[in-house]
Formats: C-alpha cells, structure tokens, sequence
C-alpha cells in the first residue's frame, strides 16, 4: 500500500514556461483556427446555434497549436481520434436514446480503447464521443452526419491551417508523422 501511495507524489520538475515567440505561434494558430470552422458555420449555417464549433475543438486546438510535439496532436491522432470517437458517440446515442446516464460512459470508455487499438489516441476525442451523446437535440438531429459535421470537416480544416501555421517559424515543424 506504501508504493502504492509513494507513486503518487510525482517526483518530476515541471517544465519551463513557454518563451513569448512559442506562445505567439500557439495563439495565432489557435486563433486562425477556431476562426475557420466558425466562419465554416457561418457560411453554411448562419442563424443557427453553433453547432460545426464543439467543444473538443478547443482542446484539440490546445495539442495542435500549443504542444505541436505531443504524439497526441499529430494529424493521424487529430483527425482519426476525432472520427472514431464521433462514430461510437453517435452509436451509443442511437443504441441507448432513453438511457443516456449509460450511453455517455460507454461512448467515452469505448472511444478510448478504439483509440488505443488503432493508435489514433486524441484526449479531446473523449469529448467528441461525449457530445454525440449528450449535446442536445441539434446534435441529436445530425445523426451519423455529426461524424462529416462538424466532426470530420471542422478537424481538417483545424489540420490544414496547424499545417500552414506551425511551419511558419523556424524552429517549429508540424507534422511529426501522418500516419
């Protein structure tokens, strides 16, 4: 029991801050970013609630722009982690539509270990799975359209513009790896 518990006080250093060109970058990308999947909403959906804008993005925008290094934000974990967890969230919604206290943790417990299993681990997907689930009744509606949108397109174009983005600066370079 004392391991046990002695693992659980770290041992590490927490790393240096990020310097001010680093976070620059970060912030412009981020930015950029999250303004094309909203002008994407608005070109096609003006009027409507935000609905191609789901909160995962913002995390994804947190790995894609902020730690470009990170195994976790490299496009194949993006884009894949992002499809896979919307197709399950979309399936445990349909599967258990009166039982969402049930369907919300079998969407997220199911979306990480497909994840895991086709080496597409993407934390924020766990939202995406999430959302399919609970984001109420606009979501509800799209049906498996939520994996094309705002899922599939609103996270390539995310990709395409950390693409653009994190190349800019020397000392960056985005992608690690495709596939």
């Amino acid at each position: 029991m004392n391991r046990f518990l002695c693992k659980m006080k770290g041992g590490g250093q927490c790393p240096p801050a990020a310097d001010r060109a680093e976070v620059f970058w970060s912030w412009l990308g981020a930015f950029l970013g999250i303004a094309a999947v909203a002008l994407l909403h608005f070109a096609w959906f003006d009027g409507r609630e935000l609905v191609f804008i789901i909160g995962s993005f913002g995390a994804s925008a947190v790995l894609i722009y902020g730690a470009v290094n990170s195994p976790l934000a490299q496009p194949r974990n993006l884009v894949g982690g992002h499809v896979f967890s919307a197709l399950i969230g979309v399936a445990c919604r349909l599967a258990l539509p009166g039982e969402l206290w049930l369907a919300a943790p079998l969407a997220v417990a199911t979306a990480i270990a497909a994840m895991q299993l086709t080496s597409t681990l993407h934390p924020p997907g766990g939202a995406t799975a999430l959302i399919a689930v609970i984001g109420g009744p606009q979501i509800a509606e799209l049906g498996f359209w939520y994996v094309l949108a705002p899922v599939a397109s609103g996270s390539l174009l995310m990709l395409a513009v950390a693409v653009v983005v994190n190349n800019i600066p020397s000392r960056r370079r985005y992608p690690l790896f495709w596939f």
